[in-house]
């Protein structure tokens, strides 16, 4: 091989090992090849279980391309048997040089010779190279046809050329095999993250739909930037990286108890102990009026007042938020005792229930909401132990930091905006739009996605979020579905 064949064939590999499109690498492998020796026509095959398939098909002086992003290719696979030239090089591991594939009595080109009468083509000289990697297993084959002279004539392939073509198989082959690792890797990333999803589904339904509501907004809201041609771009690695990001952002309510992520009121199944007491209460009030020992107008009275109460209680207890006088007169019923069958003074709510129904806004109570929201830190020591590749090893800290403000009102570390980049400002806000137009949440009812932008710019105005974000994943519409 000589210095200038040397230099190109390094230039090549440079070019092979830079290229991260696959159809783009596929296709680039066959026009080095076809360029270096100088051809006109080129098939490109890779192994598969049932043979050879078809994966770029080229013919410069008709213009042909098929394959990849060039079209698809229907012609079948051609299968592992040594009367074919192709798979004669894949099962010996040996090139092979054709001058006239016309005269040629040991192969069967009935197919070519069949493609030429249906094209107008005239196939004549090959070369027929194996493609295996840096550990010896077959890839594929490269098939090149019709060397052509200074002046466009069809010859024999160089034999100079066949050095020079081995290597450049052997460097796409090692190309292939190293994509196709990545594509591994990615499909394990892929696999693992349906896991964790599938885990979330089985415990909480509406948790894996917020998940996957989530991507697609993200997804659509990415392809609105790339379609309107925003400076914000996203390449490849870093879409690949948020949308991991947010499939992975509540991997952490795995560890947090149901009775906390479910619960859909204040008191929750305690409304049944409360029920019970104030039957029990009745049924004393009843055994005192027997024996004598209350009149029947302070059983009416008493009856009245646990009537009033239930009912307030049972109104608190699934509102939405509670006013100040909801709020004092649950203060009130919690001071009220009544005496058990052994005459103890017993108090119409434990201090539990009171805590629980005194919960002004949503229903968990502070200890609740404490374990809810560990589930944040918990995302990030679950992905901290996954050893993400290069490429994605933001996926954690992002995921991580869906409920921090830019404010530093967020929480688990009350981070501030110069630590949060714009991808972990965009899951934020994907977040809490999500919530708040969930329709399967047991706990609330779903707003309508103007009312939910309105409370969305009602944070961005405190503070909280980023209103350029906000801006744009409003005029995105993300949230509407594509027909």
């Amino acid at each position: 091989m000589t210095s200038e064949q040397t230099k190109k064939l390094i230039d090549i590999c440079l070019a092979l090992s830079s290229e991260r499109d696959r159809e783009a690498l596929l296709s680039h492998i066959l026009d080095t090849a076809m360029d270096v020796t100088g051809c006109d026509a080129g098939t490109l095959y890779l192994l598969e279980d049932d043979g050879l398939h078809f994966t770029r098909m080229v013919t410069r002086s008709q213009n042909i391309r098929q394959g990849g992003h060039d079209g698809p290719i229907t012609l079948p696979p051609v299968p592992m048997d040594k009367s074919y030239v192709c798979a004669w090089a894949a099962i010996t591991g040996q090139s092979i040089s054709v001058k006239d594939v016309h005269t040629d009595t040991h192969f069967d080109f009935t197919g070519s010779i069949r493609y030429d009468a249906m094209t107008g083509y005239r196939t004549k000289s090959m070369l027929v190279m194996p493609m295996t990697d840096d550990a010896g297993r077959l890839i594929g084959v490269m098939q090149l046809i019709n060397a052509l002279d200074g002046s466009g004539q069809i010859v024999a392939f160089d034999d100079e050329m066949e050095e020079l073509v081995r290597a450049i198989s052997s460097q796409a082959a090692i190309s292939i095999t190293n994509m196709q690792y990545a594509e591994q890797v990615t499909a394990l990333l892929d696999s693992l993250v349906g896991a964790l999803s599938a885990a979330i589904d089985a415990r909480t339904p509406y948790n894996a739909n917020h998940t996957r509501n989530m991507v697609r907004y993200g997804s659509a809201f990415l392809d609105w930037l790339e379609d309107t041609g925003s400076g914000w771009r996203f390449d490849t690695d870093k879409r690949r990286t948020f949308l991991l990001s947010v499939w992975l952002h509540d991997v952490g309510k795995l560890a947090v108890p149901l009775e906390v992520m479910d619960k859909a009121t204040r008191l929750g199944p305690a409304v049944d102990d409360v029920r019970e007491r104030f039957r029990v209460m009745a049924l004393l009030d009843r055994i005192a009026a027997l024996e004598g020992r209350i009149d029947g107008d302070a059983r009416e009275e008493n009856d009245r007042l646990r009537a009033s109460a239930l009912e307030l209680i049972e109104r608190v207890n699934t509102a939405g938020f509670v006013p100040d006088g909801d709020a004092a007169a649950i203060d009130e019923i919690a001071s009220r005792t009544y005496a058990d069958e052994n005459g103890a003074s017993l108090p119409w709510l434990t201090e539990a229930e009171h805590t629980s129904l005194s919960v002004r806004k949503g229903t968990l109570t502070a200890a609740e909401r404490e374990i809810m929201e560990s589930h944040v830190t918990v995302t990030g020591d679950i992905l901290d132990k996954v050893r993400f590749p290069r490429s994605y090893t933001d996926v954690p800290g992002w995921a991580a930091a869906h409920h921090e403000y830019i404010n530093g009102k967020g929480y688990p570390r009350h981070l501030t905006g110069e630590d949060l980049p714009p991808e972990v400002r965009l899951l934020t806000i994907l977040d809490v739009f999500e919530a708040l137009t969930a329709r399967d949440r047991p706990y609330k009812k779903p707003m309508p996605p103007e009312r939910a932008l309105d409370i969305l710019h009602s944070m961005a105005e405190e503070g909280s979020i980023d209103p350029e974000i906000l801006d744009m994943f409003e005029k995105s519409k993300a949230w509407e579905e594509k027909v």
